[in-house]
């Protein structure tokens, strides 16, 4: 699969809020369901475990800074391949081409702005954005296990482990499917890791759009959260108490959400803003979710920069 040339372009429009996308997935409704992803526990234990991560890190901030200031449109589209890593010990957890090809083009349109909701009207539609990214089915590899969950220790990654490696992992993004267990949705590894366990990990009954589909995490999105936290996307609350996100059009909230908040919701934070609880980087339903901002569109075009943790894939 050929790449073509990034392009990170902010768009302006109008958006509205609908279910299309989920016509044939199952709808089993779990009223305690919740959000989980473990993206940030994740790296809290790759920074104890690698003293010069956070020097990296640290060093791409500077970069991404730069990269917004002096790119604020860049045109072309950056092409993704994607390899499905498939570990299965039931026929459900095998999941088929079809709900596989569903997340692929939930992913196409969610980070395009193209999404049927994205036409939603709410309080911040003026810094929607949209990147130009396009996401190929490059691969699909299946394993067939004994295991009935994997957990967060990257064992699905290692072939060592029972799992699989990673393909290509500085110029493909991998996406293992897996059960994870532990009421964890998915997690995603931050720009900067080790290449060897580069991608995101999302359990399969979080994938796509049919097939095993759960509601209410049935749309696809736990997919574009994770592929957020690939392009260095943090949690839109900081993972602390009215934390940062490192994006400047983003406002602060004071927690995760959950669910799908009630319209007008505000933090307890300073000045009590409303939260931008429609962002897929929040822990809202896949329902809820179906906005990327402008400044986190420009950081996640600042990782594929000439300079950018992510410059591989250009």
């Amino acid at each position: 699969m050929k790449k073509i040339i990034l392009s990170a372009l902010a768009l302006v429009v109008l958006f509205s809020c609908s279910n299309d996308e989920n016509t044939n997935a199952v709808v089993t409704e779990d009223a305690n369901a919740h959000r989980g992803c473990a993206s940030h526990e994740i790296l809290e234990k790759q920074l104890q475990n690698d003293p010069k991560l956070a020097e990296r890190m640290a060093q791409f901030e500077i970069e991404a800074e730069k990269f917004i200031k002096e790119n604020r449109i860049v045109n072309g589209v950056l092409e993704i391949p994607v390899v499905f890593n498939v570990l299965y010990r039931t026929s459900a957890e095998n999941i088929s081409q079809a709900q596989l090809q569903s997340q692929i083009d939930v992913l196409n349109k969610d980070f395009t702005g193209t999404n049927t909701d994205y036409n939603s009207s709410n309080p911040y539609n003026s810094v929607r954005g949209a990147i130009n990214v396009r996401f190929v089915l490059d691969a699909v590899y299946r394993k067939s296990t004994t295991k009935t969950s994997w957990g967060t220790n990257d064992a699905m990654k290692k072939s060592s482990q029972g799992g699989l490696n990673p393909t290509s992992p500085t110029t493909k993004l991998n996406y293992w499917v897996c059960t994870i267990g532990g009421g964890i949705l998915g997690y995603a590894q931050f720009p900067g890791g080790a290449s060897a366990t580069d991608g995101v990990v999302v359990d399969s009954k979080y994938t796509g759009t049919n097939g095993t589909a759960a509601f209410p995490f049935n749309l696809g999105r736990t997919a574009t959260h994770e592929v957020g936290h690939w392009m260095n996307l943090r949690h839109i609350w900081g993972d602390t108490t009215c934390g940062s996100d490192l994006v400047s059009d983003t406002p602060t909230h004071n927690d995760a959400n959950s669910g799908v908040p009630a319209v007008g919701h505000r933090s307890t934070c300073s000045g009590q803003p409303l939260e931008m609880y429609m962002n897929y980087m929040d822990y809202t339903d896949d329902r809820g979710m179906y906005m990327f901002s402008s400044g986190q569109v420009s950081r996640m075009a600042a990782a594929f920069g000439s300079t950018g943790p992510r410059a591989s894939f250009r």
